[in-house]
């Protein structure tokens, strides 16, 4: 790969000096996008909701899209991104994972201020770079319905969830999760435990071998790849909810539905966006009704009531309709988390610094 980039550079830099008036008109005419995931494009998770993405745009008239897969979170992605740049000619940079931000992506857009970079995870803020946008969704809502199904199929009313980290990014979900679940009972519990990092797929089957040994029956998780903590649970005859992607097919007795991302949405208005010399927006986010999150199919196994339940909740969600996040709350400690009267909108920026768990979720940040 290096020396294939390196014949690359040099071929470029002979040529550039011949490239006729007509060939620049041309070249301007199409976009070249860089596309950069930190695991498998096949991960039945993350990545792949990213993968599934690309390959959209793929499609698009004069868009030619470079992928490069396992770039870790060092400065490895930087110089994926250069090559990308000064030898493959792209012009927008889609940065995918949470740890490429902070030094990568913001120390790569300062060094090229005329190429645009497109970072998941909402990370960016004033004083930041201008050519990078921070592109992110509401996945919560579907984890908020992912609970409500849960609660209506959980047997024991013992919930499980296996957890990278306590972000807030995580802790909304493992919270909407739990509330949602709770809507319908509101004895139920969420048993958590974190794993300390995205990918660690030993622990991801420790820790769901665990949550099924403590009685919980419906497992969801907030970690790269799904798929080790999907298959777990079906082999031990436990039933689950996805996330990022769909897991179906991995556990086609027991996947009630899943939390997926349609990161479609943001990957074609940044890419029209460029094509057109618009400037970029350093914030886009949605959920539901924008199109940026979905839910998976139900399963064979989800009750007609539990399907009514979760599908009005969703209209009310598209319809703007609908707090996930209202006071009063308790958290798990016996202190208020929201108090009586606040009633927070997906939008509200106070939710994205979220350092609590809910009341009845059984774990520890």
């Amino acid at each position: 790969m290096t020396q294939r980039r390196d014949f690359i550079k040099q071929a470029g830099a002979l040529a550039l000096g011949s490239l006729l008036p007509f060939e620049s008109v041309f070249a301007a005419e199409k976009l070249t996008v860089g596309v950069i995931y930190v695991g498998s494009k096949g991960d039945y998770g993350y990545n792949q909701a990213q993968a599934q993405a690309a390959a959209v745009i793929k499609k698009l008239p004069n868009v030619k899209v470079v992928e490069e897969e396992n770039v870790p979170e060092t400065v490895a992605v930087q110089k994926s991104m250069e090559a990308m740049i000064e030898q493959d000619g792209a012009t927008l940079i889609f940065a995918t994972s949470f740890g490429y931000f902070d030094p990568h992506v913001l120390k790569m857009a300062a060094k090229y201020p005329k190429i645009r970079f497109a970072h998941c995870g909402g990370l960016w803020k004033q004083g930041n770079p201008p050519n990078i946008a921070s592109y992110f969704g509401y996945i919560d809502e579907c984890q908020y319905l992912n609970g409500v199904v849960a609660g209506h199929m959980s047997k024991t009313k013992k919930l499980g969830f296996v957890a990278a980290k306590p972000i807030p990014q995580v802790l909304r979900n493992i919270n909407a999760f739990t509330l949602g679940a709770q809507s319908v009972d509101p004895s139920i519990t969420t048993h958590v435990i974190f794993t300390g990092d995205w990918s660690m797929p030993v622990k991801e089957a420790e820790a769901t071998n665990s949550l099924v040994d403590q009685g919980c029956d419906v497992l969801t998780c907030h970690v790269d790849g799904p798929k080790v903590v999907i298959e777990t649970a079906e082999k031990r005859g436990a039933m689950s909810c996805g996330y990022h992607a769909s897991q179906a097919a991995l556990a086609p007795k027991g996947y009630l539905t899943g939390a997926e991302w349609d990161w479609a949405t943001p990957y074609q208005t940044l890419v029209a966006d460029a094509q057109a010399g618009k400037p970029q927006p350093n914030i886009l986010r949605g959920g539901l009704k924008e199109g940026f999150v979905k839910m998976s199919p139900y399963g064979a196994k989800v009750t007609p009531d539990a399907k009514k339940n979760a599908d009005t909740i969703k209209a009310q969600m598209m319809a703007g309709q609908f707090a996930i996040f209202k006071g009063p709350l308790k958290d798990n400690k016996g202190g208020t988390a929201i108090a009586a009267g606040t009633n927070y909108a997906q939008t509200d920026i106070t939710l994205e610094s979220m350092n609590y768990l809910v009341a009845g979720v059984v774990g520890q940040i």
